[in-house]
């Protein structure tokens, strides 16, 4: 199985639920405060690479890691296999972890840490909501 904990087991009813939840982890109050933030992580980070399958290896790091290393969260202790235990950690719904988890690690195929950054760099502001006046 996935990092992100996805199957090719899960259809009907199941997945109409669990695709709800991610939408509203994703569009509610703290899932955009986490958007927000992780995108000014990925902004800030000197060499725009992103690795798979870790959260952390060698001083770089996925998605979620570069957020995690800004906060100053030990990585070291999380299981990055265990959607409810990097939820926890990370202050998120366990649907939006899975979700970008699976965008970072399954979504991108035979492609640099590059442009991995890249793609999740545009996948992030495709869900962060603009406020209106």
């Amino acid at each position: 199985m996935s990092r992100s904990g996805y199957s090719d087991d899960c259809g009907g009813w199941d997945l109409i639920c669990w695709r709800g939840a991610v939408n509203s982890a994703l569009r509610g109050k703290r899932g955009q405060a986490f958007l927000v933030e992780l995108r000014d992580a990925l902004d800030a980070m000197p060499d725009k690479r992103l690795v798979a399958d870790t959260l952390e290896a060698d001083g770089q790091f996925c998605t979620l890691g570069v957020l995690g290393a800004k906060r100053g969260i030990d990585m070291g202790t999380i299981d990055a296999h265990c959607r409810e235990t990097v939820s926890e950690a990370f202050g998120i719904a366990p649907a939006m972890a899975a979700e970008v988890v699976f965008e970072n690690d399954e979504c991108g195929w035979n492609e640099t840490p590059e442009q991995r950054w890249q793609r999740m760099r545009k996948w992030i502001d495709s869900h962060i909501k603009e406020l209106t006046p």
